[in-house]
């Protein structure tokens, strides 16, 4: 198998910046290479100033973990902006209560890894990181930094957000657990033009490393088979191809779509497939590759979100 091959001859290279996945997948297109210096320049062991400043002024955050069982989460906690604060580069602290009905909130325990990424709709800014969690406190947390990094503003639909309700408030609708995806999964799906994605792999040094990310396109564009399965494009962008690289090493991924207009949140988990030269592909206008998703386990959550958001004026 052509993605086994390329693993294989990444397996050997300690001391890059990269784990052997995402060296394979800048392999595969030729940049390797030309990827080892941005990456030990620019992915960071600290957060930088304007990632210190960043995050204080959002009112949500996306969150990876990884629960008992293996299986990653991806989602999206509201509060009050201030909600999350850094002492010092290497630390970010959390006040964020803890979530029953949030399948993600069991991989949050003290010692847990976890993935992050900060977004700003409104601006297109985002800002990802990745650390452990120290808990002593169920309404808060500290991430101790393993990476810090900065992400390009394409394919984020801009919206601007406002509450609705106290964030402290929770919804009293219960969540909605499946094995399959109903009509209203399906429309928040086929509808979407965005969703955020976490994966995750264990890394040489028995550290775990999370990573959740944005996916971005034009309305509709991740596809639902007949079967249940989404095949998902993956459009140009920063070469780093942590994502797919965690896919390579660990076939698993957590997606969380959001009604924008309603504050529903759609969380699901399951193994992934990269297609690498798929025919497919040419059917998805700019798209480079594809990956398919097979959902194994569903929760749909009304009125999680305190937010709502709206398009610019016009769109």
């Amino acid at each position: 198998m052509k993605e086994a091959v390329m693993l294989e001859q990444t397996r050997q290279d300690a001391t890059s910046p990269w784990h052997a996945g995402e060296l394979a997948m800048q392999r595969s297109v030729g940049v390797a290479e030309r990827m080892d210096g941005p990456g030990r320049n620019f992915v960071r062991k600290a957060m930088p100033e304007q990632h210190r400043a960043f995050f204080p002024m959002l009112p949500f955050v996306v969150l990876g973990a990884v629960d008992a069982k293996g299986d990653v989460w991806a989602t999206v906690r509201a509060e009050r902006p201030g909600f999350m604060v850094s002492p010092e580069p290497e630390i970010l602290e959390v006040r964020l209560p803890r979530d029953a009905a949030d399948p993600a909130d069991a991989g949050m325990e003290d010692g847990d890894a976890i993935g992050m990424l900060g977004i700003q709709l409104e601006t297109r800014r985002r800002n990802r990181l990745n650390g452990v969690i120290r808990r002593t406190d169920p309404g808060a947390f500290q991430v101790h930094v393993g990476q810090s990094f900065g992400n390009c503003p394409q394919y984020i639909q801009l919206r601007s957000s406002a509450f609705v309700r106290d964030p402290d408030v929770p919804t009293a609708m219960p969540p909605l657990h499946s094995g399959q995806l109903d009509d209203r999964a399906l429309g928040m799906i086929e509808g979407a033009d965005t969703f955020f994605v976490a994966s995750y792999v264990d890394r040489e040094n028995d550290e775990r490393q999370v990573d959740v990310s944005h996916r971005g396109g034009n309305a509709g564009f991740v596809r639902v088979g007949a079967d249940g399965v989404l095949t998902v494009p993956d459009f140009p962008g920063n070469r780093f191809f942590n994502t797919l690289g965690n896919f390579l090493v660990n076939p698993k991924a957590g997606l969380v779509f959001i009604d924008f207009e309603t504050g529903d949140v759609l969380q699901m988990t399951g193994r992934v497939e990269v297609l690498l030269d798929s025919p497919e592909v040419a059917s998805f206008q700019r798209a480079e590759r594809l990956w398919r998703f097979t959902p194994e386990e569903i929760v749909l959550r009304p009125d999680a979100l305190p937010l709502r958001w709206s398009l610019p004026p016009g769109l």
